[in-house]
């Protein structure tokens, strides 16, 4: 039997001489290690001799862990890891007490999978869950008073804890495509019973034998009508929000190449 066969698909191997030919100085002076679209599969070790760098982009890769290790990067002000296949976070990650931004949206991260040392980021501005499998909002995310811009868009959330909304920086929150009941729109009664807002009093014998008829004929279907009973207001239903990314995680390939609009 080959080697390696049933293990899956390898991935490209990323050598030390590669990650430094990867490495960008910014406008800013930053220096970011840029291994985005490399189809990786695995976090690549050697990178690890690079952990004094300030910016790190793995995004639309293949990975499906992120190794404790990764509290060697201490530097790190900026960490992307968007689009691709991780399903959990290690809770070594809330040690990167530099971080302003991090980006692990279009991932399989659930609720649970979401580690509590994520509320130590206090320094955080920029935070994007989105398109994960999310069904409720940590509470604890609203220890992040830092933060500014929140991703929630395309999970499965119902609420928004108050921790969270009322974080006292917090300037946008894109929750869209969510089955949130707090923006379901109440549906207004019905009245069944047509309101006349001009009132005529004739007697009978004033009017012609059309107009009587008619008269008469209105008046049994407004007595019908009162005798009806409105129907119950329904409970509040999300079919077509049952599974809300679900349309979004079509298109999660051709986030790889061009990025998610968050």
């Amino acid at each position: 039997m080959a080697k390696g066969k049933g293990k899956g698909p390898q991935g490209k191997r990323i050598t030390l001489k590669m990650a430094k030919n990867s490495i960008r100085v910014s406008f800013s002076g930053r220096r970011r290690l840029d291994l985005s679209k490399m189809g990786i599969t695995t976090f690549p070790k050697c990178i690890l001799e690079l952990a004094d760098v300030e910016e790190l982009d793995l995004s639309r890769n293949m990975l499906r862990k992120i190794p404790n290790t990764i509290e060697k990067f201490q530097n790190l002000l900026w960490l992307d890891l968007h689009s691709n296949q991780l399903d959990e976070l290690p809770k070594e990650i809330g040690t990167l007490q530099n971080l302003t931004f991090l980006n692990v949206c279009n991932n399989k991260l659930t609720t649970e999978s979401l580690p509590e040392e994520l509320n130590l980021l206090k320094n955080l501005k920029t935070l994007n869950l989105g398109l994960n499998c999310l069904e409720t909002v940590p509470t604890t995310l609203g220890a992040l008073r830092e933060l500014i811009d929140l991703g929630l868009f395309d999970n499965a959330l119902t609420t928004i804890p108050k921790s969270v909304k009322n974080l006292p920086k917090i300037e946008r929150m894109n929750v869209k495509r969510n089955p949130l009941r707090e923006l379901e729109k109440p549906k207004e009664e019905v009245d069944t019973i047509k309101r006349i807002e001009t009132l005529y009093l004739v007697e009978e014998k004033d009017l012609c034998s059309s107009c009587l008829k008619m008269c008469k004929g209105e008046r049994d279907e407004l007595h019908k009508l009162e005798d009806m009973t409105p129907s119950s207001s329904k409970e509040l239903s999300f079919s077509s929000l049952l599974t809300p990314n679900s349309s979004a995680k079509e298109n999660q390939e051709e986030w790889r190449v061009r990025g998610p609009d968050s």
